[in-house]
């Protein structure tokens, strides 16, 4: 399992936009994401997990949409939906945690099970989909598909609510995790009309 500094580092190797790239730098992000919330306490640690998880769901939700499709048709048999089974097992681990206190030791034992399944996932992803694509797909369509996923990140908080004012994170995580995953949802269809 490669650390953020290399998931970075191979991001930079390739064109800016390409949807790798931005996938990796997201990788990234969520695995230095993880290690605040591990090393935080009291409100701190409740903001990073809050951010935490909605960059899980928008990264999981923006594969699922716009990187599975064409996994499907590049990568080996099976791929495509393994990684979805995958993202499924996580996001119910996300629905246990949303209901634990971020300063418990429960918590920190689900946050170690999602931690494991993320990084397991992204590993998969990192050498069995991510080179498919790669190889199949010419740069142009990638920087196409990388297109894409900025433009549901960028979009993905579409219905603030008046106590996240000035949290973007907050406001992807107002509400029951459901909830959630439909905002990210709408946000990428948005994105990609």
């Amino acid at each position: 399992m490669g650390t953020a500094v290399e998931d970075r580092q191979k991001a930079a190797r390739l064109p800016e936009g390409d949807v790798i790239g931005v996938l990796l730098n997201q990788h990234a992000q969520i695995k230095d994401l993880f290690a605040e919330v591990e090393q935080a306490s009291g409100d701190q640690k409740h903001d990073a997990f809050e951010e935490l998880r909605g960059l899980l769901v928008t990264h999981e939700t923006a594969e699922e949409m716009i990187l599975r499709p064409v996994t499907d048709d590049v990568a080996a048999e099976g791929v495509a939906e393994a990684r979805n089974a995958e993202e499924q097992e996580a996001n119910e681990v996300l629905k246990r945690l949303e209901s634990i206190d971020t300063d418990t030791a429960d918590f920190d034992r689900e946050l170690a099970e999602l931690k494991s399944a993320v990084e397991e996932h992204a590993e998969k992803e990192e050498t069995e989909e991510f080179p498919a694509v790669l190889q199949h797909c010419d740069a142009d369509q990638r920087a196409k598909l990388g297109r894409r996923v900025l433009a549901a990140e960028r979009v993905a908080p579409t219905r603030p609510h008046p106590s996240t004012a000035g949290s973007p994170a907050k406001q992807w995580t107002v509400g029951p995790f459901a909830s959630l995953i439909d905002r990210a949802r709408d946000a990428i269809d948005k994105a990609t009309d």
